[in-house]
């Protein structure tokens, strides 16, 4: 596999760069944001994923690892190949895609050209369990999230920001932040509904 590409950026066009690498020019496909980067004649580095298949060998390159990771993981989605992968990812930040796949926000998911109800709808269910935080239900009538009791709640709610992107200070504040609401839940129900505490500090974070 190629990880990564740096070199002279020989030419830029609307959807791919030339990189020179030994005196090889690599042709590699990247989202505008990745393009906006890059500079014709002056260094350049991105990070790639090699796509093969039978007839072809496609270099997509992308301005870090975490676009890379995420576009690998999009593609093992049902109905999901490289193009959308990478559509996505034109369309949207990481934080953004993770955030509406963790919680299952198809609306926010189908802005995405090529993808439809039905296909966010997949995508939520294949990757929901592996995008790296915990989720919430997908549709109305569906299981409720596991409870979880007062000490765990906090650390899974530290995990799925961080995971998200968020750094360990933000998550920090956020969490200690939603103490009350925890602990109101707790004095009501008899429970902390991880899912409820983490859209609350989703909004609180993207202010």
């Amino acid at each position: 596999m190629i990880a990564s590409v740096s070199g002279t950026v020989r030419s830029l066009s609307d959807t791919s760069a030339v990189i020179e690498v030994g005196g090889v020019g690599m042709l590699v496909q990247c989202t505008p944001g990745t393009l906006a980067r890059l500079r014709v004649g002056e260094h350049g580095s991105v990070s790639t994923s090699l796509v093969v298949r039978e007839d072809s060998l496609t270099l997509f390159g992308f301005a870090g690892d975490d676009e890379r990771e995420l576009f690998e993981l999009l593609q093992t989605a049902t109905g999901v190949g490289p193009k959308v992968a990478q559509a996505v990812l034109a369309t949207m930040p990481v934080r953004e895609v993770r955030q509406a796949i963790a919680l299952g926000e198809i609306g926010v998911l189908t802005r995405v050209p090529g993808i439809g109800r039905k296909g966010a709808e997949r995508m939520v269910l294949d990757l929901r369990d592996r995008i790296g935080m915990l989720s919430a239900p997908s549709a109305p009538g569906a299981a409720p999230t596991p409870v979880a009791p007062v000490a765990p709640w906090r650390d899974q709610l530290l995990g799925a920001l961080t995971g998200l992107g968020w750094s360990s200070g933000e998550a920090d504040e956020a969490v200690a932040a939603l103490e009350p609401m925890a602990a109101e839940a707790m004095e009501r129900d008899g429970r902390v509904e991880v899912a409820v505490l983490l859209r609350a500090a989703l909004r609180s974070l993207s202010r």
